[in-house]
């Protein structure tokens, strides 16, 4: 072969293998793109079912409804050891990325454009929840990588909660893209509202007014909560609550369902939890707990935060958790946002003066509410002869109205433990064994991957949070 021919298909042979490249090398069954139905769906069942678990096995410790009987440094408030739970660092931000693509497929294309108003209220939903667990997070350019912004700085958190593109905002724009939508494009994979534009945009003000409830000690948050009242479109009854139905079987059941019996086990009634429900002679604690295995007709809890090695517990002594997080979950929802939790903020706000409403018919309805949607009978004098009844033998009505919420939010321990931040209600018991100076936790710190990938900004958080101590409260802490 003469040197030209070999030239000629050497060229020839590299030809044949460079074209068509792409598209020999292209696995035709891994999607490069995504539809924004698919992603809504996925982030309103990966929130609940996460958070849900999150909740019940950390949040439930630090809110103390549940007690843990091993050796779990969490319950003890040592709070950089997470154990079964306790670093919802990572779901929080795999949602929130995963949220504004669809944000910004919303607003690239038409087609799409139904689904930013569900997106910026989901959007806001989880950096609350995001915000008040750590405080000062990174936000504004936290979903940036793809701009190749990897290493966002930490925000502060009345920014997150005021500024253009924060939570408050961003509900405010949710709402008047839901309000002025008119396409004719449904909203699909919706598993709340089933596409009801309606009802998110309940949703979104529910939320409205509980994030002004959370910044009011901070700021001037009366004309607002009124309005939103006056105007009346909030979640009032249980069929709008925001909520997704977990089942009896996988994989659509509560995770607890599906853990050993042995870690299951793990899980006691708190004695904060017993000295509220017999204070109030309440019967969702049939629903909420199983009685003691050594005495069908009793109910028992124990001290948060025990030190497993120099205790001994017999499990039979103590309530575990219901049947309802077991082995019948079908009864149960993962909640994000209720009628019962939108009125009981609604009466402390009118308890506060901060709008013009009956405070008790708000409270009242809201207790009403919470023992429907854990499908429980009240007694008929609960609400006028018992500890429940608003005021009842100079009761502090604030503390009832907050009580009533943080039991009926059992589902949602991060949220109890929250609102007892915010409002000192209820009076949590200083723990057994704690390693935290005898002081109840009140921030999650930032988790340790953070000084490795993100170490400047970091550092800096870390500096100004006291050495990321879990007792530098957040901003809108009182």
């Amino acid at each position: 072969m003469n040197k030209i021919t070999y030239i000629f298909f050497t060229l020839l042979f590299i030809t044949s293998c460079t074209k068509d490249f792409e598209d020999i090398n292209t696995n035709p069954n891994a999607p490069v793109d995504v539809q924004p139905s698919l992603l809504l769906r996925n982030i309103l069942f990966d929130y609940g079912e996460q958070m849900s678990y999150e909740g019940y096995v950390a949040g439930d410790l630090l809110g103390q409804y549940m007690t843990a009987i091993d050796f779990n440094l969490f319950d003890r408030h040592s709070l950089t050891e997470p154990q079964f739970g306790g670093n919802p660092w990572v779901i929080l931000y795999t949602n929130l990325r995963n949220n504004e693509i669809i944000i910004d497929k919303s607003r690239e294309n038409i087609a799409a454009a139904v689904y930013e108003g569900p997106a910026l209220v989901m959007k806001a939903y989880t950096t609350a929840a995001l915000t008040d667990m750590y405080g000062d997070v990174p936000y504004f350019n936290a979903l940036n990588g793809k701009k190749g912004n990897v290493t966002p700085e930490y925000d502060a958190q009345e920014d997150i909660y005021l500024a253009e593109n924060g939570i408050l905002d961003n509900l405010d724009k949710a709402i008047l893209a839901m309000e002025s939508y008119t396409g004719a494009i449904a909203l699909d994979g919706d598993i709340f509202y089933n596409g009801n534009l309606g009802n998110w945009i309940k949703f979104a003000n529910s939320l409205k007014i509980k994030s002004l409830m959370r910044v009011s000690a901070k700021q001037d948050v009366a004309v607002d909560l009124q309005k939103i009242f006056d105007d009346g479109n909030f979640i009032k009854i249980n069929a709008d609550n925001a909520i997704y139905n977990f089942t009896n079987v996988q994989p659509n059941n509560f995770r607890m369902a599906n853990l050993r019996d042995g870690d299951f086990n793990l899980f006691i009634m708190s004695e904060t939890m017993e000295g509220i429900l017999t204070n109030l002679n309440d019967p969702r604690e049939a629903i909420f707990f199983q009685p003691t295995g050594n005495d069908p007709t009793a109910y028992a809890g124990f001290l948060n935060g025990p030190d497993a090695s120099v205790t001994s517990i017999s499990v039979a002594d103590y309530s575990l958790g219901g049947t309802i997080f077991r082995s019948n979950t079908g009864d149960l929802d993962a909640n994000y946002l209720t009628a019962w939790e939108t009125h009981f903020l609604l009466a402390e706000a009118a308890e506060k003066g901060l709008i013009s409403a009956n405070a008790q018919e708000l409270y009242e309805l809201g207790v009403i509410q919470s023992f429907e949607y854990w499908q429980t009978s009240m007694a008929d004098d609960y609400l006028t002869l018992s500890n429940a009844a608003y005021g009842n033998n100079g009761a502090d009505k604030i503390e009832q109205i907050v009580t009533q919420k943080w039991l009926s939010n059992i589902t949602n321990g991060y949220e109890g433990w929250i609102e007892y931040r915010r409002t000192g209600f209820p009076q949590l018991k200083t723990i057994a064994a704690s390693l935290n100076d005898g002081l109840i936790p009140v921030r999650l710190p930032y988790p340790t991957d953070e000084a490795a990938l993100n170490s400047t900004n970091f550092n800096a958080a870390a500096s100004a949070t006291d050495d990321n101590s879990v007792n530098f409260p957040v901003w809108w802490q009182d």
